[in-house]
């Protein structure tokens, strides 16, 4: 069964990224984490992502585009990064995103991917 994990990331965190002193600590532990799961053989796909910042939010309101800069919600975490994993059960996807070096500073989401429909 695929299910996606949703890294989410607290500001902190995320300025690790960029923090001379701390980018080479949070760069390593991600590596490792995304090498265990390619490893694993289980990472069916996954992306980081760049920060919310640079995002666009897009809603249609009375059949007209409002485009804003930046993410549409303020929040304490922001969305980092997803890995679609391919393993047996939720007990198996629970066991990866703990593993996940934001699962202690922020948070993981874990969502079953759905399936289309049969004809």
């Amino acid at each position: 069964m695929h299910y996606m994990l949703l890294f989410n990331e607290t500001a902190a965190e995320r300025g690790k990224r960029d923090d001379a002193a701390a980018a080479p600590a949070y760069w390593g532990s991600w590596n490792a984490y995304m090498g265990a799961i390619a490893q694993a053989g289980v990472m069916v796909s996954g992306n980081g992502l760049q920060p919310p910042e640079v995002s666009t939010t897009l809603r249609i309101e009375n059949g007209r585009r409002q485009v804003v800069d930046g993410p549409f919600a303020d929040t304490k975490e922001m969305l980092g990064g997803y890995v679609i994993l391919d393993v047996a059960d939720l007990d198996a996807a629970l066991e990866w995103a703990g593993r996940a070096p934001c699962a202690a500073a922020g948070s993981v989401e874990i969502r079953p991917v759905m399936t289309p429909p049969a004809n």
